[in-house]
């Protein structure tokens, strides 16, 4: 395949800068950000580097055709035109998945129902036949439609880039992988500076930490639905796993601790650690957060604290604030990081942050407290 692809990062509300910002760093420069994706053209080969190495993305999908539309006949003529077969082969299963916001078609199960006929009317006049047993690779079809404006994209990720394939089991409330890996970018930690989570849960926060600083891409570990697919050489995915072996700088020595008050959760956090191949790296201790202490200077302290949704006890919140405030007066050369619902988490923590962010924690509309510490001394 010689023409460019259109390739498609979808991303949380508010992580689009910040992966726009990752793709930029893989080289990927054309870039069209809005809400919720980020647009870039690529080839066959990109589509397998931006899922291997994108931490903050959902998904990576890519555009077959996007048209406005307001009837259900527009809906299947404009599909049926778009170049399917130079994707999918005859034996391809491709279930259609869809939704409508805002648009004159706002049946969806229609809409789907439409684009699947579409597809297999174009099939059929390319492979000459009239039945397809769709018992080949998967190629899932989304419809989306916007303000009537169809877009129809597959997906080339199968689950979501969120599952790098070492949580296996996780807490009552998990902090997403790619969020996590956000709210490690969003700090000015690097890795020969010390890093400690003291709410760690599963421990999503500091394998994350320790992939970033060790350079190992987060999707080392796992498939991909595309890997499958025809139209992608097998040789464009060993030549992108090996580049990601031949990055990842493994002897970089790192300092990160996670801690949590709940003996479980710290059992839990050392075994999804081994699993993603990093339990010799990270340090897990059970311990209050406000029992948090270190020799180490220029530190980073990246944590999801409980609140709101997640502990219903107001006062604990404000003591759970409060400690951490404390252990900011203390550690002044520190910088501390704390995602949170609690509206007043500034107040009992004791100060204002020097930068606060709004994001997105699942459904939950959070503020990232952001306390810059002193900054170390120019060699």
């Amino acid at each position: 395949m010689t023409k460019p692809l259109s390739l498609i990062a979808t991303t949380a509300m508010g992580l689009e800068a910040i992966c726009a910002d990752e793709l930029r760093k893989l080289g990927y420069n054309d870039l069209t950000v809005e809400n919720g994706r980020i647009s870039f053209p690529g080839n066959p080969i990109d589509i397998a580097r931006t899922n291997l190495w994108l931490r903050t993305a959902d998904r990576i999908k890519l555009k077959i055709g996007e048209f406005k539309v307001t009837s259900f006949e527009e809906l299947f003529e404009q599909t049926k035109a778009l170049p399917w077969t130079d994707y999918l082969p005859a034996d391809a299963e491709f279930p259609v998945t869809g939704k409508s916001v805002k648009s004159q078609l706002y049946s969806v199960p229609d809409c789907q129902a439409i684009v699947k006929k579409a597809v297999v009317e174009s099939l059929k006049q390319h492979y000459h036949q009239d039945w397809f047993d769709e018992n080949g690779p998967l190629y899932k079809i989304e419809v989306s439609i916007l303000k009537d404006i169809a877009t129809l994209t597959l997906d080339t990720s199968g689950q979501g880039l969120h599952k790098r394939g070492y949580r296996y089991y996780h807490g009552q409330a998990p902090l997403k992988e790619t969020l996590a890996a956000a709210l490690i970018y969003l700090t000015n930690w690097s890795p020969d500076r010390p890093f400690a989570d003291p709410f760690c849960g599963s421990g999503t926060l500091p394998i994350e930490a320790a992939m970033i600083g060790q350079n190992i891409a987060p999707g080392f570990n796992r498939d991909f639905t595309s890997e499958q697919w025809s139209f992608i050489p097998n040789q464009d995915w060993n030549k992108a796993r090996e580049e990601v072996e031949d990055l990842a700088n493994y002897d970089q020595p790192l300092n990160i601790l996670g801690s949590d008050i709940d003996h479980k959760m710290v059992e839990l956090s050392a075994n999804n650690a081994l699993e993603a191949g990093l339990g010799e790296l990270i340090t897990f201790k059970q311990m209050q957060a406000r029992d948090f202490t270190t020799k180490f200077d220029y530190g980073c302290m990246v944590g999801n604290p409980p609140y709101g949704e997640r502990m219903g006890d107001h006062d604990a919140i404000e003591d759970v604030s409060r400690n951490l405030g404390e252990l900011y007066k203390k550690y002044e050369t520190w910088s501390f990081y704390f995602i949170s619902s609690f509206e007043g988490f500034e107040k009992s923590f004791g100060k204002k942050a020097s930068k606060k962010r709004k994001l997105y924690n699942g459904r939950i509309r959070t503020d990232y407290y952001q306390y810059f510490g002193k900054r170390p001394p120019k060699e």
